[in-house]
């Protein structure tokens, strides 16, 4: 459940949610899309009430991406990505021929121009993601939204990822679990604890021990390294500092 939420995400931004288990980062990405209804307060996309605009709308302006693809194994990988134009072309066969080109620069831009004819339920979960984006590319909505897409990945495979947010859409916003992941990528983070924000700013004032001791229950510290990037450790309150003589 969602409390007392006012965010605003701006045109360009790539905007980070993160939070506990059980915070409401997910319930308020599908708030986005209008697939979680608010009970009260409006959602709106380039100024409009999605409560007003038909679903076709939405679809033609926000994009999702998820933690796992879901298709029939049998698709092609192709065929997969060609359906991120049905937002635009009612038919399947009509919009996959009108998107081709755009089809191809899809998968160039993922890596996976030469398994294009590969059947999906052959890929690796690295692979079967980049399918996603390449499908999301394809969409070419102005609004993306990920919830944990990085979650089944290994470290390149994340940070591959991570590198192609701004080819998916203009404006990102992004569910990630990872706190240096998100620093390092994000313009913006918004910490939310128990369905409300904590605090909402660039990742040097949201990623402070004042912040995620409280919310994540732990004991932190952030160092930040000569490229200005962030480095964060944890332990648990009653578990002594890594220093304490006690561990020599």
């Amino acid at each position: 459940m969602l409390h007392d939420i006012d965010l605003t995400v701006e045109d360009g931004e790539v905007v980070g949610v993160v939070g506990p288990n059980g915070s409401g980062k997910s319930t308020l990405l599908r708030s986005l899309i209008g697939a979680h209804r608010p009970h009260a307060g409006s959602v709106l996309i380039d100024g409009v009430d999605i409560a007003t605009a038909s679903r076709r709308w939405i679809a033609r302006r926000t994009v999702f991406v998820g933690q796992l693809l879901e298709s029939d194994p049998a698709l092609r990988v192709s065929d997969e990505v060609s359906l991120g134009g049905i937002a635009h072309h009612g038919s399947w066969r009509a919009q996959s021929r009108a998107f081709e080109p755009r089809i191809e620069r899809a998968l160039d831009i993922v890596g996976l121009h030469d398994q294009a004819h590969d059947p999906v339920a052959r890929l690796s979960g690295g692979e079967r993601q980049r399918v996603q984006i390449a499908r999301a590319i394809v969409h070419g909505a102005p609004h993306a939204l990920l919830d944990e897409p990085t979650n089944h990945l290994d470290i390149r495979h994340q940070l591959e990822l991570m590198a192609l947010l701004r080819r998916i859409a203009p404006t990102v916003v992004i569910v990630l679990h990872d706190l240096e992941l998100a620093a390092r990528t994000c313009d913006r983070l918004v910490l939310l604890s128990e369905g409300e924000v904590v605090a909402s700013g660039s990742p040097r004032t949201v990623l402070v021990p004042a912040l995620l001791d409280p919310v994540y229950r732990v004991r932190s510290a952030v160092h930040t390294d000569a490229a200005d990037r962030a480095h964060l450790t944890f332990r648990l309150p009653e578990a002594p500092a890594p220093s304490d003589p006690s561990l020599s």
